[in-house]
């Protein structure tokens, strides 16, 4: 069952796409788009597809800004308030899923990773994780990876915005031939992730 509507945040209304499978799910996973992106990107509904077809129930969160019709981001401070008063909501409507995982793509995984402690997330998936600015790898993002959870980055070997290292808790795949969009295979990138997810019994 799918059921979009708009939650209200400090930052002003944002959408939410929720997909609910049966029975009733055990597992919540909270997605973001990218900056400029959407939703409805190649990568997040395969994943989508993939996760609820598992019996995982998916909620892809739409930033206020982009619901206001603006393409140019929030500041990171407020894209982690709406996105934290987002999930906050859905676990309180969805009380059956006992455990959270947060991910998104590029920056809204950034957002994922940076508000996964303060949610009491179980783990968190990055899509496409921006490492650095295009051309500056001297400005490393890595450090927003070290959440202390369970983490899975899905990058393209040609991705502009750099690919991170593998670290304890942090497993990095590398999907050949992708570039930051990731569009060349996701089904694929969505299996790799959903076969993570069932490892730690979070998907059937």
């Amino acid at each position: 069952m799918r059921r979009g509507d708009e939650i209200g945040t400090p930052r002003g209304p944002a959408r939410v796409d929720v997909d609910l499978p049966r029975p009733e799910p055990t597992t919540l996973l909270v997605l973001g788009h990218g900056a400029g992106g959407s939703v409805d990107a190649p990568d997040l509904v395969a994943l989508r597809d993939a996760a609820a077809g598992a019996g995982v129930a998916v909620a892809r969160v739409t930033q206020p800004y982009r619901v206001a019709g603006r393409r140019a981001p929030a500041p990171a401070g407020q894209l982690d308030e709406a996105w934290v008063a987002v999930v906050t909501e859905l676990l309180g409507r969805y009380r059956s899923t006992s455990t959270l995982v947060v991910g998104g793509r590029s920056s809204g995984a950034r957002v994922a990773c940076r508000t996964a402690g303060v949610l009491g997330a179980s783990g968190v998936v990055a899509l496409a994780f921006p490492l650095h600015p295009p051309g500056r790898p001297e400005r490393s993002r890595a450090a927003e990876l070290r959440t202390g959870l369970p983490t899975l980055v899905l990058n393209g070997d040609r991705d502009p915005f750099g690919v991170p290292a593998a670290e304890p808790g942090v497993r990095v795949e590398v999907r050949p031939g992708e570039r930051h969009d990731l569009r060349v295979d996701p089904a694929g990138t969505a299996e790799l992730v959903l076969g993570w997810l069932r490892e730690r019994g979070w998907a059937g």
